[in-house]
């Protein structure tokens, strides 16, 4: 991923409201490490259950405002990321919605999937065991995390046009 700046992240967003971009709470961005990135991804430390997925298309910043849901998955059983596809103890994965949503409000609709529940799926692909951590795995999994994140925000995005 290449690097953004708080004014790229601040009008990225395709499901975000005037209120939530007011408040958008920023990442650390000059500790981001963007070369092991396929999308930046962070939880709102104010409201536990917001997070935020960017990632870039090409040329185009594009990002998302997830919540996850209350609760969890029951413990003691595995779950697996829906981007990374990284299998994890179920209580790590948790049910995110994107809201279908535009600037001016929420349709009150959305679209959901399972994911890491830090969204640190670009951090998942790249731990392991060294013997199968070669470069080629990595790209392959980088490769295809990051399509399985422009699916998904692609799908969001479609949903806001189509619901307006």
């Amino acid at each position: 991923m290449r690097d953004v700046t708080e004014t790229e992240l601040r009008s990225c967003f395709v499901n975000a409201t005037r209120s939530e971009l007011e408040q958008l709470p920023m990442p650390g961005l000059h500790e981001t490490i963007w070369a092991e990135r396929e999308f930046l991804g962070w939880r709102d430390p104010r409201f536990r259950r917001l997070g935020y997925l960017v990632h870039w298309r090409g040329d185009e910043l594009v990002g998302l405002v997830v919540r996850g849901a209350p609760g969890g998955m029951r413990p003691g059983i595995a779950a697996m990321c829906s981007l990374c596809h990284s299998t994890q103890p179920a209580t790590q994965v948790r049910m995110f919605t994107a809201r279908l949503a535009d600037l001016d409000g929420d349709t009150g609709s959305t679209i959901g999937t399972y994911i890491c529940e830090a969204l640190d799926c670009s951090h998942i692909i790249r731990t392991g065991p060294p013997v199968l951590l070669t470069s080629d795995r990595i790209a392959s999994r980088s490769a295809a995390l990051l399509e399985r994140v422009t699916r998904f925000t692609a799908r969001v995005e479609r949903a806001v046009r189509e619901a307006r």
